[in-house]
């Protein structure tokens, strides 16, 4: 028995040794760091704020949730991807829903959904995309290309002078441009007021057309096709929405447009176009830095569009007796 309680206690005794060693390396040292798939396997549930469903805005969406999917792993993300139908109520209140769920990001798609996801946190991250310029859109003054704040994203801005440039080699002899946009869409202003300055130093008259809301495309877009020799469109998520209204009144009126995006060129002869789904891949692969390295959305520059591809539409090419231009692409 006594050889027993011998045995007993030496065990016991190395037992404690062990447990005393193992707490010891514990704190004398730094954890492991960890390992590629113990963060990967981290679950995250990202908000997605659309304002409108329209072509741009669709292939934005999807490269920046398969960007995503395709990095950390379809297992290992969760989209909540809700469409404001255009409205800005509606944006604020997906965005309201998206704090009180307490989701990891938000991806604002369109400048409206922007505007009203920085309104409701100034703390969950949040990445726009397809927003013409951020200073405008969020109101900063002595833009640098980072907010500082707890937002950044990428910018659909495709070359104005470019845009004017194409409104000149196809239209040489237009006297008047009409611009049309939505009065409520800042970065749309933002785009008109940079095409006034290009066409003013060509000497080229132009007249701007406002439209409040949607049901105003119609009546702005017969004023323009009455009044100017050649429309110019600029992204506006207001207009693509209601690009068949506007191809409706300029194909039979027999009014070119130029457009900022290839969505709204449905209704154009040319545009300047960027790729929408590579724009949302782009962002898809910054919300990997913040959701994964920890990287301040603050921090991060705004980025662009790595490509501008001169396109043409040749069925309104055609509708117009316009031969398709040398050194664009068919739209497709």
């Amino acid at each position: 028995m006594k050889l027993s309680k011998k045995i007993l206690s030496v065990l016991t005794a190395t037992a404690l040794v062990a447990s005393l060693a193992g707490c010891g390396s514990s704190q004398g040292s730094d954890p492991e760091p960890t390992s590629a798939a113990n963060t990967a396997a981290k679950k995250y549930t990202i908000g997605i704020c659309q304002l409108v469903e329209h072509e741009a805005l669709d292939a934005a969406t999807k490269g920046f949730t398969e960007a995503l999917t395709e990095i950390l792993g379809k297992e290992n993300v969760t989209f909540d991807t809700q469409n404001a139908q255009g409205e800005s109520t509606n944006c604020s209140t997906i965005c309201n829903n998206f704090v009180t769920n307490d989701v990891d990001l938000i991806m604002a798609n369109g400048t409206l959904a922007l505007q009203a996801a920085t309104q409701a946190t100034a703390d969950i991250p949040i990445l726009g995309t397809s927003v013409t310029d951020y200073g405008t859109a969020l109101n900063i003054k002595d833009w640098t290309g980072k907010t500082g704040t707890n937002v950044s994203g990428t910018s659909d801005l495709a070359p104005i002078d470019q845009q004017e440039d194409m409104i000149l080699e196809l239209f040489p002899d237009a006297k008047k441009v009409g611009i049309i946009y939505c009065s409520s869409e800042a970065n749309s202003a933002y785009q008109s007021d940079l095409m006034k300055k290009a066409l003013q130093e060509d000497d080229i008259e132009f007249k701007e057309y406002t439209a409040a809301d949607s049901n105003e495309i119609q009546t702005v877009t017969t004023n323009a096709c009455n009044e100017c020799d050649v429309i110019y469109v600029p992204t506006d998520n207001t207009m693509a929405s209601g690009v068949q209204t506007v191809k409706n009144i300029v194909i039979p009126a027999g009014i070119p447009v130029i457009a900022g995006e290839a969505g709204i060129c449905a209704a154009g002869v040319a545009t300047l176009s960027i790729d929408y789904y590579s724009l949302g891949y782009k962002t898809g692969k910054m919300a990997y830095e913040i959701l994964q390295k920890g990287t301040k959305a603050g921090d991060m520059e705004v980025e662009f569009a790595d490509k501008f591809t001169k396109m043409y539409n040749e069925e309104n090419c055609e509708a117009l007796n316009i031969d398709a231009p040398e050194g664009y692409e068919k739209l497709q």
